[in-house]
């Protein structure tokens, strides 16, 4: 075969694979077909299928294959976070900031404690830290690993259960909008590199000024152009960034969350962002699959990925729902409204995954440290319907609840 042939052989892995087990194993009370496409790409990757018939690897995965898949995902996961900056609703967080504030810090705050106490724990041990990384951005970074929540995937549960117009269902948008804007911030201050300062200070400042002009000149322009220079200013941020060393998802990020989401049409929004996740992120999972190690280079054996993904996973839901339980003592919410929000903040899986990809690029952590994230990542987040719905179920007062 050609490489044009067992490319196209390895997209039709890509997008058969997750969606046969999904449909045919009736998964979608556990997880929504995203999730099953992580765990099909981490299958189809070196950690599984790749060990058990190394021939198979080497001939769907070759290098032109995996340069051309490479180059699909890195599109598609740079539109999906500038589509989750331009959904973050800041207005609403301000309008109800008290209640926000307090939710959102606890929500973040108490996960990253834990998730930083389990990273100093993995310091102790080699073949966890990456070569790049000093002690502290490890740490912080799988701390942030463990608060994360993932709002594009947060849209899809909410969704799923029938609240996301409900008051409910809002308040925990609030919430996670919030913490994505520190996820990013925390992220930016991971990454800064003081030998190249002056380079990521110049990318913010023209940054800053290119966003003035762009704001302007939106606003004249008509609805049918505004998303094509939205294209335009998403590859000149994420080339700026990534050229700064601040990384190109990051400039992805700022190129969304300085756009407002009313010069768009919600319909159109919400039908842009279902045909990125159907038609290109699958890509992204595949290659994200094809990154995890469970103990194939020696350093870190399987079972201390598994072991390690155990912690990170009571860290990070534990941490979540011990700082919600906080904030609804704080806010005197009423009974068991604490764990319904509580377990929909702890959903990772996309935006975990995307933190994960970045700090591995920047080989802040290893190989076996990604693997244990991506675990903790799916299973949280298979967690979260099977938790919430008999919850809901419970309390169907919370819905017409306003905060």
């Amino acid at each position: 075969m050609n490489t044009t042939e067992i490319f196209l052989l390895a997209m039709l892995l890509i997008f058969a694979l997750p969606y046969l087990i999904w449909r045919l194993g009736n998964l979608d009370y556990w997880a929504p077909l995203v999730v099953v496409q992580i765990l099909t790409g981490i299958l189809l990757g070196p950690g599984v299928l790749g060990r058990a018939y190394p021939e198979y690897y080497q001939f769907v995965f070759n290098p032109p294959v995996i340069g051309a898949l490479n180059g699909i995902a890195w599109w598609a996961v740079m539109l999906f976070v500038m589509i989750a900056g331009i959904e973050l609703d800041l207005k609403s967080a301000w309008r109800h900031r008290r209640e926000s504030t307090i939710t959102a810090s606890l929500a973040l705050g108490v996960p990253l404690l834990f998730g930083s106490g389990a990273g100093l724990g993995l310091l102790g041990y080699a073949g966890w830290m990456g070569p790049q990384a000093m002690s502290w951005q490890f740490v912080l970074g799988i701390g942030m690993a463990c608060a994360v929540t993932a709002l594009p995937i947060l849209v899809l549960l909410l969704e799923k259960l029938a609240i996301l117009r409900q008051p409910i269902g809002q308040r925990i948008l609030r919430y996670a909008s919030l913490d994505d804007i520190a996820i990013w911030a925390v992220l930016a201050l991971i990454l800064l590199d003081w030998q190249r300062v002056g380079r990521q200070a110049g990318f913010l400042l023209a940054f800053a000024v290119a966003t003035w002009l762009l704001r302007i000149m939106m606003r004249r322009l008509p609805a049918r152009d505004r998303w094509y220079v939205a294209l335009i200013w998403l590859a000149m941020c994420a080339f700026g960034a990534d050229w700064s060393g601040l990384h190109f998802m990051v400039g992805a990020f700022l190129a969304g969350v300085v756009i407002d989401a009313e010069w768009f049409e919600q319909a159109q929004m919400d039908l842009l962002r279902s045909h990125v996740l159907l038609a290109l992120m699958p890509v992204f999972f595949l290659s994200t699959g094809l990154r995890t190690k469970f103990g194939i280079d020696g350093a870190v054996g399987g079972y201390a990925v598994f072991a390690a993904a155990g912690v990170l996973l009571v860290a990070s839901v534990g941490g979540k729902l011990i700082g919600v339980q906080i904030a609804g003592k704080i806010l005197k919410w009423e009974p068991g409204e604490a764990g319904i929000i509580g377990w929909l903040l702890q959903t990772k899986a996309l935006i975990m995954i995307i933190f994960a990809n970045i700090l591995l690029d920047k080989q802040i952590i290893t190989a076996a440290s990604f693997t244990a994230l991506l675990l903790m990542a799916v299973a949280s987040t298979m967690l979260t319907v099977p938790m919430v719905y008999p919850r809901l179920h419970q309390l169907r007062a919370l819905l017409c609840k306003a905060a």
